[in-house]
């Protein structure tokens, strides 16, 4: 098939014979995202001390640049011992989140929504950036000791120190801060990470919370800091701006985490004020067996949907437009989430358009690479 280049005056945007559903907005809270494809949030290693660098303006922009209605932050440290490696990103500072406000108005500038994923990484922080840790034992990179639940170590990584009771406070108010920060900032949508093994997830999972306090044994004490953190994170931001939460709906292990208790935990969290689920999965134990094949995970977002009455989003080997408008279609999930996709193709939003029938805004400087039908 060939693809004619034409110039602006011959192109009218915005008028469609159909919309698709991967193209038409959505509106949670006092935000709307102008379509469904929406960028996942992905570690770039590439931060000093927390701060964003040149590289994430650009990884970010580009991607906003590439058409996607919403643009996640990458796993974003609450406090400094929550990076994963020392070259993750951070907000714990106010430093931090002024620097950040380059790439927010960037990405708005584009037609897009800045979003942060928040985050602590529990066990499995202070490591090897992936292609340094390459052949080793990624631990103890960042010098500093790692926290979690129990005394219980990720596969072969080094042994964390139990979260004292008294401590837990300071860490909830440590979300809010940075929820606070992030708007500060400019990003519209907050979302907690509680999914691939991070603290939140070690607390919900039994595989890995072995307390007997009130913040451990069945899910309700499993699932007590994430709710906790929920409440004070929605007190800390304006009713208007929309709270996400991601979530692992399985461990891929014999007596871990499953969807079903995921699904129950989402229930609860609509009451708590959150407003659309990020269903993922994984990452919480070294032993994990996952099935992997197309849409792996976009049953789980289906169930926790069913389940929660709560909107969600879908994210793994989601690669094709009509993939993603089926998913849409069929009812299973709300948004889709794209990563790998993304990182081999920025602009995959604006070929989906093309592929599917919608007309869609292509920024002033690249209408000359518009398709026609």
């Amino acid at each position: 098939m060939c693809h004619t280049v034409i110039g602006k005056a011959d192109r009218v945007f915005g008028v469609h014979a159909r919309m698709s559903l991967l193209f038409s907005p959505l509106t949670l809270r006092g935000v709307t995202v102008k379509n469904r494809a929406w960028v996942a949030p992905m570690c770039q290693y590439s931060s000093r001390y927390g701060h964003p660098s040149d590289w994430h303006l650009v990884h970010l922009g580009s991607l906003a640049r590439g058409g996607a209605g919403m643009v996640i932050q990458e796993a974003t440290a609450v406090v400094e011992e929550g990076r994963i490696s020392p070259d993750d990103a951070g907000i714990w500072n106010d430093e931090q989140a002024a620097d950040y406000e380059r790439i927010t108005r960037f990405i708005r500038e584009q037609g897009s929504v800045p979003a942060i994923q928040l985050a602590h990484a529990g066990r499995k922080a202070s490591t090897y950036a992936p292609w340094k840790g390459k052949g080793s034992v990624p631990v103890s990179e960042g010098g500093w000791k790692t926290v979690a639940p129990s005394e219980a170590a990720f596969g072969r990584y080094d042994v964390p120190a139990a979260i004292p009771l008294e401590d837990i406070p300071a860490l909830v108010l440590a979300w809010a801060d940075a929820a606070r920060r992030a708007l500060s900032a400019g990003f519209e949508v907050i979302e907690i990470h509680a999914a691939h093994g991070y603290l939140l997830h070690q607390f919900l999972s039994p595989v890995s919370n072995l307390r007997t306090d009130a913040y451990g044994g069945d899910l309700a004490g499993r699932s007590r800091l994430l709710l906790e953190i929920v409440d004070e994170v929605r007190t800390a931001i304006p009713d208007s701006t929309p709270l996400l939460v991601r979530v692992s709906a399985t461990d891929w292990v014999t007596d871990g985490l499953e969807v079903e208790e995921v699904a129950e935990v989402s229930a609860v969290l609509k009451d708590h004020g959150v407003d659309l689920v990020d269903v993922s999965s994984g990452g919480n134990h070294a032993d994990q067996k996952i099935t992997l094949g197309p849409g792996y995970q976009v049953p789980f977002a289906r169930k926790i949907k069913e389940v929660s009455g709560l909107p969600t989003s879908a994210v793994g080997l989601i690669t094709e437009p009509k993939q993603a408008e089926q998913i849409l279609a069929e009812g299973s999930a709300d948004a889709v989430l794209l990563a790998r996709a993304l990182l081999l193709e920025p602009s995959w939003p604006l070929r989906a358009a093309f592929e599917l029938g919608d007309d869609v805004a292509w920024p002033p400087q690249y209408e000359r690479g518009a398709w026609t039908r």
